[in-house]
């Protein structure tokens, strides 16, 4: 194999990985946090910023410490606040998503226990790019009482 030959290769298999690589590690989280919960209380909510280099979609998002996590959006119609259940959240690239209080956030259902001040959850993001590459990535979210 001559050295241009080995050079080519080496080349494709890089843009090749470069092409595979692009995912969960583009996105930037900032502001993570999990809203400290009363005894009892099975729903729980958390919130962060995301920032992705590249289009992606949030396609779900999942915890240890709940039966199931889901994104949901409060918007004020006909004077009244209703919440709805988003499927998937886009993240536009280069543009920041604020998933806050009174806006777009992560509802967390059926909690194990009360999340208390202090301690911290495991949230798993999972992502999908414009050709259907799927990524994940975890985050260790401290409990607040709030964003404070």
């Amino acid at each position: 194999m001559s050295n241009s030959m080995i050079k080519r290769l080496c080349a494709s298999l890089l843009l090749v990985a470069a092409a595979l690589s692009c995912t969960a590690s583009s996105v930037a989280i900032d502001h993570a946090w999990a809203r400290a919960t009363a005894p009892g209380q099975d729903v729980g909510a958390a919130y962060l910023e995301l920032k992705s280099a590249t289009d992606l979609t949030l396609t779900k998002a999942e915890s240890p410490a709940a039966g199931s996590v889901e994104v949901h959006k409060m918007s004020m119609k006909d004077g009244v606040m209703e919440m709805r259940l988003l499927e998937t959240l886009a993240l536009p690239a280069g543009q920041t998503v604020k998933l806050e209080p009174g806006g777009l956030h992560l509802m967390l259902f059926g909690l194990k226990k009360p999340l208390k001040a202090g301690e911290n959850i495991l949230l798993t993001l999972h992502f999908q790019d414009k050709g259907g590459k799927e990524s994940s990535m975890k985050i260790d979210l401290p409990i607040k009482r709030s964003a404070d």
